[in-house]
């Protein structure tokens, strides 16, 4: 029996070829003068000035710093680093929950009639302004804030991370619960159980397992962004790597990225056994 392959008169005959290429070009006429404008250029990479350079950095890097001081030394900024990440966001947390659950509209008793009273939707307003004032600084901001407030030191890191990250955990969290299943939590509120009862029996069991895995994500990130704010004199690894990359030490800079690929890697595992625990 013969095969029919397909010939570009029969590709040309789909339906829909007309409008893909029509996207296709919109997207790249948007993205053409983005690009421009961010003065995109990654030939540049390529140029023998910033290849040579770029490869005598890397070649550095074997082989990685293993002696015992500086193990010695990573491992107290390794555990300085995760006490920064934990610290920071246990109190985006403590901030983070509550702004959530006066923003949730499934938790509203006003709402069950159809459309929120005056007053819990200017709250809920209100409250949702606050987490967009949160979460549109960035820690860096926040950190060289308060490191000129509190002086060089982990302090500054962690009340950066828990400014930021309220922002971010606050908005996540209530469109989180938001979007889930809101039979239960109606069912409660209208037979009179008050918010946090509708919350904890209604809301909270059917998306535990979306905000633990979104939770245990912030603190990967967290982890990534006391790094970024060492270098601005947080303390951690960030700190050390500074250090050693403005000393052109690759093998010690080796070492450390090895450590931030270890610590996200074991964020990512301890997610999915979080995940697999709650179902």
């Amino acid at each position: 029996m013969a095969v029919t392959r397909p010939t570009f008169a029969s590709a040309a005959r789909d339906p829909a070829w007309a409008g893909r290429v029509f996207w296709l070009l919109a997207a790249a006429a948007v993205l053409w003068p983005l690009l421009v404008l961010a003065e995109f250029r990654p030939w540049t990479l390529l140029a023998p000035d910033s290849v040579r350079p770029a490869l005598r950095f890397l070649a550095d890097f074997l082989p990685p710093r293993l002696d015992g001081e500086f193990l010695g030394l990573v491992a107290r900024e390794t555990w300085r680093t995760i006490a920064i990440a934990t610290a920071g966001l246990a109190l985006a947390w403590l901030v983070a929950v509550p702004l959530a659950l006066l923003s949730v509209r499934a938790l509203s008793i006003s709402g069950l009639a159809g459309r929120m009273a005056a007053m819990p939707a200017l709250l809920r307003a209100i409250v949702r302004a606050v987490l967009v004032v949160l979460r549109s600084v960035p820690e860096l901001i926040w950190a060289l804030v308060f490191v000129r407030v509190v002086g060089l030191g982990p302090t500054a890191g962690v009340l950066a991370i828990a400014l930021t990250y309220a922002g971010m955990l606050g908005k996540v969290y209530g469109e989180i619960l938001d979007s889930g299943d809101a039979q239960a939590s109606t069912a409660l509120l209208r037979n009179g159980a008050g918010r946090l009862q509708a919350f904890f029996y209604g809301l909270l069991p059917a998306s535990a397992a979306e905000l633990t895995s979104y939770t245990v994500y912030r603190w990967e990130c967290a982890i990534r962004s006391s790094a970024v704010l060492g270098f601005v004199g947080a303390g951690g690894l960030g700190q050390q790597m500074d250090n050693s990359m403005k000393m052109f030490n690759g093998s010690e800079v080796c070492t450390l990225l090895a450590v931030f690929v270890i610590l996200v890697a074991l964020t990512d595992r301890l997610s999915a056994v979080l995940r697999r625990a709650l179902g």
